[in-house]
């Protein structure tokens, strides 16, 4: 049966694999509940101009398998162009507005829910699928894309280093994206068994740099005779690519040679991988069947009017559960100039990577593990 509220569908920030999915699941799905649903082309800047469109069923076949944002996107905010957002809203008679995409999605919402004040419109149904290969946003444990953008950076690494078994005595510096966010080239650098992986989150000095350099001196004295060294883009304003190439270079003459890749956006991957398919589908279909459901709840007298704290949230998957969290609480636990959630679970990884390349380093260093009461519920 035809339902009386209308979804709109965009993608906003830097492409990500598995946006595609999501909305594809998020279309269908919102046809089977018989609500209008639009997509809005370039992201908020899209929703601005009036680039929105009414799809169907047939839409959207074949989008699962693509890479990128069939959509579109753009990082343009909200704040903006919010005279013209809130027009558009009120002219195409928008309920619920579902925002795929990464730190800029979830900081977009934030400024639409902060702005509902001045504007009645804006008293609608948000939601935040999370998809960046920064993995970034608050709220979730992994965003959509991350997983392809690690496959790609693994598939690069291991070709590089398979450049290195033909000549002797070398080290690779490979230069990672995900601005301040050291996931990518983290979990990378597990991945590939790297040296080391400098990140922000993890400050490092020049006795740092000095004790990976003399690590490597040593390791080029054993039968394995190549090493690799990832670094972050943002891992430190001073320590940069170059600098650290210049350092290895100097530090390591006689002894091995140096060379820098910048995997840039070869990251972003081509197809998303079997797991951000099917994430992206089940976000997608979740995110639709939560906002129906608020929708029924604010709707009255033949229209619908949200201004409570849950009517805006981020969906994602927290531990072993898939959660819906308000953008207005997730604000206390954002830095916004780093553009980075303040706890980031993958931290605790970064001690098995220094054992793994075997630094001398002692196993009571290592995170404590804790025992966590399992209930029914997260089962």
């Amino acid at each position: 049966p035809q339902s009386p509220f209308s979804l709109a569908i965009l993608n906003v920030g830097a492409p990500a694999a598995g946006m595609n999915a999501a909305v594809r699941s998020a279309v269908r799905i919102g046809i089977c509940q018989g609500h209008t649903v639009y997509v809005v082309s370039d992201g908020f800047e899209g929703l601005s101009k009036g680039q929105i469109r009414e799809v169907g069923w047939h839409d959207v076949a074949g989008w699962l398998g693509r890479g990128g944002s069939m959509l579109g996107t753009k990082r343009t905010l909200p704040k903006t162009c919010m005279e013209k957002i809130v027009e558009n809203v009120r002219k195409f008679n928008i309920q619920g507005l579902l925002v795929i995409g990464g730190f800029e999605a979830y900081e977009g919402v934030l400024q639409l829910v902060e702005a509902r004040g001045q504007y009645e419109e804006l008293c609608i149904i948000m939601c935040v699928i999370p998809a960046t290969i920064s993995n970034n946003v608050p709220g979730t444990d992994f965003s959509l894309g991350s997983d392809t953008a690690v496959n790609a950076a693994m598939e690069s690494c291991d070709r590089i280093k398979q450049s290195a078994s033909g000549t002797k005595r070398r080290v690779f510096i490979v230069e990672t994206m995900g601005g301040y966010c050291g996931y990518l080239s983290t979990v990378t650098g597990i991945a590939v068994g790297a040296d080391a992986a400098y990140v922000y989150e993890d400050p490092f000095t020049i006795h740092d740099l000095k004790a990976n350099v003399e690590h490597l001196t040593d390791k080029m004295k054993t039968d394995i005779q190549r090493g690799l060294v990832l670094r972050n883009e943002k891992c430190h304003e001073h320590y940069t690519t170059e600098f650290l190439y210049n350092l290895y270079s100097s530090e390591g003459k006689g002894i091995f040679d140096c060379r820098i890749n910048v995997l840039g956006h070869l990251q972003q991957g081509g197809a998303p991988t079997p797991f951000d398919r099917n994430y992206g589908t089940k976000l997608g279909v979740k995110a639709v069947l939560w906002m129906s459901e608020k929708l029924q709840e604010v709707y009255r007298k033949g229209r619908v009017f949200a201004n409570s704290g849950d009517s805006a949230c981020v969906i994602g998957l927290r531990k072993k559960v898939v959660a819906f969290s308000p953008v207005t609480e997730l604000k206390k636990v954002t830095d916004f100039e780093h553009r980075l959630p303040q706890e980031q679970w993958w931290l605790n990884l970064r001690l098995m990577l220094k054992m793994l390349a075997n630094y001398q380093i002692s196993l009571t260093e290592y995170i404590s593990g804790k025992m966590e009461h399992v209930t029914r519920r997260t089962l």
